[in-house]
């Protein structure tokens, strides 16, 4: 080995050490903090949820993160009276099952078009203000939602809007309306439909992030090793 090449790896190893020393300790914050970049997992992270999400049937095929009727939520979820079991009625018969369908659809493509909203959130973010973000598993996301929330939804929602369009959701309530008394009792605006998606799919957005984070701790010294790789 060259005394230049000597030199380098001193120098490298030396920096990664400092960083290192500085980040709270018990933790995997180590590899993940500084330099190193919390905000490089966290960037992955909502990169793979999104992709994830976007794949053609994702939201609707996973109930945890399945998008419900708009009107469902405005009539209290299980409750709502009378209107409220008709309408659970309808969904059983399968008179809104298209609906749904193209409600999960809209939040997918969506989904796959806001990767730069969610790396700019990321970007702006100060994580050394907060080092207890480090102590979970999904610290960064939990974070990212605090800080940004707002500031994600209102650029999601157009793109939702948008979605929703283009699949006809609008259109799909409109006829619907016509036919059933109880769509039109229910009182769905586009704004408060495009609101319901945006907040459930934000919420699901956010459940992926958050395992994808989780998996990408667990081998916190992968982006080190590739860095070492070319110097040991």
């Amino acid at each position: 080995m060259t005394t230049s090449s000597q030199f380098n790896r001193r120098a490298i190893l030396g920096g990664i050490a400092a960083s290192a020393a500085i980040l709270p300790l018990g933790s995997v914050a180590h590899a993940q903090l500084g330099g190193l970049g919390l905000g490089s997992i966290l960037g992955k992270a909502s990169d793979s949820a999104l992709d994830k999400l976007a794949v053609p049937g994702a939201f609707y095929g996973d109930e945890d993160v399945r998008i419900g009727l708009p009107i469902v939520g405005n009539l209290g979820g299980s409750g709502g009276g009378l209107l409220g079991s008709v309408l659970r009625g309808a969904s059983k018969l399968g008179v809104l099952d298209n609906v749904t369908r193209s409600i999960n659809d809209a939040a997918g493509v969506a989904s796959g078009e806001a990767k730069p909203i969610f790396r700019d959130a990321i970007n702006g973010l100060s994580f050394n203000d907060v080092p207890g973000i480090v102590k979970q598993s999904d610290g960064g996301t939990q974070y990212l939602r605090t800080s940004s929330n707002d500031t994600l939804h209102g650029k999601l929602q157009p793109l939702v809007d948008t979605a929703l369009g283009d699949l006809g959701v609008y259109n799909q309530f409109d006829a619907l309306a016509q036919k059933h008394s109880f769509i039109r009792a229910a009182g769905l605006s586009r704004e408060g439909i495009n609101k319901s998606v945006t907040d459930q799919g934000l919420d699901g957005i956010f459940s992926y992030m958050g395992k994808e984070e989780t998996a990408f701790r667990k081998n916190p010294v992968g982006d080190v090793g590739s860095i070492l790789k070319g110097i040991l």
